[in-house]
């Protein structure tokens, strides 16, 4: 069944969509009154709905159902990465998720090649709600606005796992098993850090040592930066 993004949480027996949803509904399927979908609001429920009024631009919806359909990982994970050019970006976040991940921070680091302006992670927060209905998530996965690495590396709660990805260094990815367990296992949440193309600089590896990231190496050929995270998260989430 179609489902579709509501911004106003719903909270009542009757729905509104709006905006490129109802176009959406509208033209491209096209909508019928009597039809039904499912409404997601990034609360965590899905609703069973039915058109009860088609507009020129929007439509009501009657809710028939609500669902407490829960397809998240056991365990938060907040994924900070200095995003790549074009895109690219887009692909990260829609892999990152279908792969479950709760937040995503932009990195700025000595090599960033951008800066995400509020207008470009507008757009990757549509691509989250697109990528969402697609793959049956009910919550949506955050976008920070960007952080520095210092405040990144001083935001997990002491009882976190806190990885961070190295070209060369630490935990092979592919032997990444015993650590994979231990967070199924334990339901820690889980930080991991992913540095621009070339890696973070020597002194930011080192910051990232000293503040105890388990460092984990991406393998003997240089990844791109969404090849890196996005091979990471599944490394750490998938069975």
């Amino acid at each position: 069944m179609h489902r579709f993004f509501v911004e106003t949480p719903v909270s009542s027996n009757k729905a509104y969509l709006a905006g490129s949803e109802a176009h959406h509904l509208i033209h491209v399927l096209p909508a019928s009154v009597g039809m039904e979908v499912v409404l997601i609001d990034g609360s965590g429920a899905e609703f069973d709905a039915r058109v009860l009024r088609i507009e020129r631009r929007g439509v009501e919806l009657e809710v028939i159902t609500r669902h407490a359909i829960d397809r998240e990982l056991s365990f938060p994970f907040t994924l900070g990465v200095t995003l790549p050019k074009g895109d690219r970006q887009r692909w990260l976040v829609e892999k990152a998720v279908e792969l479950g991940v709760q937040t995503l921070v932009p990195l700025q680091t000595e090599r960033s090649v951008l800066t995400p302006t509020s207008t470009s992670l507008s757009r990757l927060r549509k691509v989250v709600i697109e990528s969402s209905k697609q793959c049956g998530r009910n919550q949506l996965m955050q976008i920070d606005t960007p952080q520095s690495l210092e405040t990144f590396q001083q935001r997990p709660p002491q009882e976190s796992l806190q990885i961070v990805a190295h070209p060369t260094s630490g935990i092979p990815v592919s032997s990444i098993e015993d650590l994979r367990s231990s967070i199924l296992a334990e339901g820690r949440p889980v930080f991991a850090a992913v540095g621009p193309e070339g890696g973070f600089s020597d002194q930011e590896f080192a910051d990232f040592q000293g503040a105890s990231w388990q460092a984990v190496s991406m393998g003997l050929r240089i990844l791109r930066i969404e090849t890196a995270a996005i091979s990471l998260v599944a490394a750490l989430t998938l069975r």
